[in-house]
């Protein structure tokens, strides 16, 4: 299966090869704008209420007086299962530390122990990782922390080209398996005039330049309102 990095690079061919052959897009007039847009991208993303396991997670798993049934570095595989003696294959990504730990302790009790103490904790996420392209010093993918904004995503491609266009700093970005588009000015962003947004796993940032053109002209009509998420396309 494909790593995190290579689904990025993918996305983003395939999100440039879509955009070139785009015809005009009607504007949604009921799309939000300033501090409405804020609230599809935001500024800052909330604390999820219970963390939930990903694939490449690293686990620590202890069944309390069964030591071969316990494992301090327990990989989340890349389709997001885990491994253990006598269980065999479980699913573990999508669901919280606690929600595992009550399915182990069930599949444990139904099968070899009576009173199963089980305790699932993550002890190493996976990383995360954002494409930027266009015109930046560096184009390429960069491994992301939770909390990195735009400003950061930018600085790690170490910061736009002189020729480049800062009002036309366009995000890609799959919400709801639809794939968006969002347009932000940097330069209101770097002088405190706007937020800045969250960058999130699988973003891809593209920084403009006049000499885009074709593809830029769509990219534009796509997203014509400052801050806004539009859809690109459905699957």
């Amino acid at each position: 299966m494909p790593s995190s990095r290579s689904n990025i690079v993918l996305s983003t061919g395939i999100a440039l090869a879509a955009l070139s052959g785009c015809s005009t897009t009607t504007s949604n007039p009921n799309l939000p704008v300033g501090d409405a847009a804020y609230q599809v991208v935001p500024a800052a993303i909330p604390a999820p209420t219970a963390y939930q396991i990903q694939p490449a997670d690293t686990l620590d798993i202890k069944v309390f007086g069964e030591p071969d049934l316990s494992s301090d570095k327990l990989r989340v595989d890349d389709a997001g299962n885990i491994q253990l003696p006598l269980v065999g294959s479980l699913q573990a990504a999508g669901a919280s530390p606690a929600e595992l730990t009550g399915a182990l302790a069930t599949k444990l009790r139904e099968r070899y122990l009576v009173n199963p103490q089980v305790a699932v904790s993550v002890v190493e996420t996976a990383p995360h990782y954002a494409s930027v392209e266009g015109e930046v010093q560096k184009p390429g993918v960069y491994e992301i922390t939770p909390g990195t904004t735009l400003l950061g995503a930018v600085a790690r491609a170490e910061s736009p080209t002189p020729t480049a266009r800062l009002d036309e700093v366009v995000i890609f970005r799959t919400i709801d398996n639809q794939r968006m588009a969002a347009r932000f000015n940097l330069k209101d962003i770097r002088g405190g005039v706007s937020p800045d947004p969250i960058i999130l796993n699988g973003d891809v940032v593209m920084v403009g330049h006049s000499a885009m053109k074709g593809l830029w002209q769509d990219v534009l009509k796509t997203a014509p309102f400052f801050n806004a998420f539009a859809v690109l396309s459905r699957n």
